[in-house]
């Protein structure tokens, strides 16, 4: 019998066995397909690679002092690709490295539980049980479908599809303005596709905070992104090599018709939890299909943990991580409970756009004297050099001056919120920012600008 067996290697399941493996515990890590999962093969890495590269295709051409020869800049989009596959394949045999080299087990093949301790697990080859004191669950998320919209790896695409494309589309219809949505929107309409992005609800990226995404709407506009909110797609057809889709429009109720040369569905993820259902009474599953755990990451199994996409919240990579690294530790008697009041997000379009904490509809609404804090770009001397001043810091505070969420558009946003992250966090104040002293010239100076905002003395702005 093993101390602790980890099904799914993705970025909850491998840190978690790695973390196992440092507190002196025999693991086995089961993983039917490749190590790193969904967000180091098909998602948050060779998504930022695609970006990165069409970032530096993109900002070339619009350069104002590069000489008129910038018109002839071409990319070569198969050394993009390759490029791409490189990262991904070092990042995973380096995680395969540190698994052997931390002595953790890897079995792979297709696993199920038969009971609390004994996991079944369907090789290509052989079928094998394993025996283990402690289990936990990280078996992610896979995209979610339309019933009328099945993807189909050519005309219908999932996001995994559309990082492999050898030929860029000239026209892309994507289906949701979530994160997904909006970055491959913006890697596509780079590289030349005409892009329209449909959401079903009033606003981009849906439950943040809405003046900030109003603002990177209006901005994504401005890059030739066309953008349509309260859109309700019903029917999918080919007519002839067009992809059509047609539904209607909730702010008018007006039908719509929209053609492509393909159409990106990014209508969120699904939970892979259907092996785990009707194995035991206490193990209970959702109707999203999400496995419900408790502050210490178990379920209602003694000794059976789950993490990351497949118990919901934000599906996140770092929040499995994060979610790893607890359930390892409490299977080894810790007993920490897990905070998910700060968990930060980051969406990688132009700018980027970072956040956590409440918005500013979920803090007025749970309690009065609630104070914000802006600083737009405009006045920050590192974006003006940068020549992105499009962008703006949003510190939301109480009324004692505790820094409830913060919310960041910006060139690298993502990089600049743990700052903030930690704030929330740690409950600090306002004061706590506005005493750190903040390299010059930064844009992180923009986060101490809007916090002196929220007070109403900042000193690059004017207080109104």
């Amino acid at each position: 019998m093993v101390d602790l067996a980890v099904i799914g290697g993705g970025p909850g399941g491998y840190v978690a066995a790695i973390r196992a493996a440092q507190l002196k515990k025999k693991v086995v890590l089961i993983e039917r397909d490749q190590i790193g999962g969904v967000c180091m093969n098909w998602g948050c890495i060779p998504t930022k690679s695609l970006l990165n590269q069409t970032k530096l295709y993109d900002e070339a051409k619009h350069c104002r002092n590069i000489g008129p020869e910038k018109d002839k800049l071409s990319l070569d989009w198969k050394g993009v690709l390759e490029e791409k596959n490189r990262v991904v394949e070092r990042l995973v045999k380096g995680t395969e490295f540190l698994l052997e080299r931390n002595g953790v087990e890897l079995v792979r093949g297709e696993a199920r539980l038969e009971s609390e301790k004994s996991i079944i697990v369907e090789g290509t080859e052989s079928t094998k049980k394993i025996e283990a004191a402690a289990v936990i669950l990280a078996t992610g998320s896979r995209p979610a479908e339309l019933p009328f919209l099945r993807p189909n790896g050519d005309t219908v695409l999932t996001s995994r599809d559309a990082l492999d494309l050898q030929v860029i589309p000239g026209s892309l219809l994507v289906v949701g303005a979530g994160a997904i949505g909006l970055e491959m929107a913006t890697i596509f309409r780079r590289l030349g596709a005409e892009v329209t992005v449909l959401e079903l609800l009033p606003h981009i990226l849906p439950g943040s905070d809405i003046e900030m995404t109003t603002r990177l709407e209006r901005l994504l506009k401005r890059q030739k992104i066309k953008i349509w909110t309260q859109m309700k797609a019903a029917a999918f057809e080919m007519e002839g090599d067009a992809c059509v889709l047609t539904g209607i429009g909730l702010k008018d109720n007006k039908p719509f018709r929209y053609s492509a040369e393909k159409i990106l569905s990014a209508v969120g993820r699904r939970p892979n939890s259907e092996s785990f259902r009707g194995l035991d009474s206490r193990l209970v599953i959702n109707k999203q299909g999400f496995i419900q755990v408790d502050s210490f990451l178990e379920t209602g199994v003694p000794g059976i943990y789950a993490v990351g996409d497949v118990i919901g919240g934000k599906l996140l990579a770092h929040k499995a991580s994060h979610e790893g690294i607890r359930a390892a530790e409490n299977a080894d008697g810790r007993n920490e409970p897990m905070d998910w009041a700060a968990v930060p997000s980051a969406v990688f379009t132009e700018p980027e756009f970072a956040s956590v904490g409440q918005t500013e509809e979920e803090a007025v609404s749970r309690a009065d004297g609630i104070r914000m804090g802006r600083f737009s770009l405009q006045a920050n001397g590192r974006a003006l050099t940068m020549g992105k001043p499009d962008g703006m810091v949003k510190v939301i505070s109480d009324g004692d001056g505790r820094i409830l969420g913060a919310h960041v558009l910006a060139p690298n946003a993502g990089d600049l919120l743990p700052e903030l992250t930690m704030a929330v966090r740690k409950k600090m104040t306002l004061n706590d920012i506005i005493e750190t002293i903040h390299i010059h010239p930064t844009v992180s100076e923009s986060l101490m600008e809007a916090c002196l905002n929220a007070e109403g003395r900042a000193i690059h702005m004017l207080n109104v």
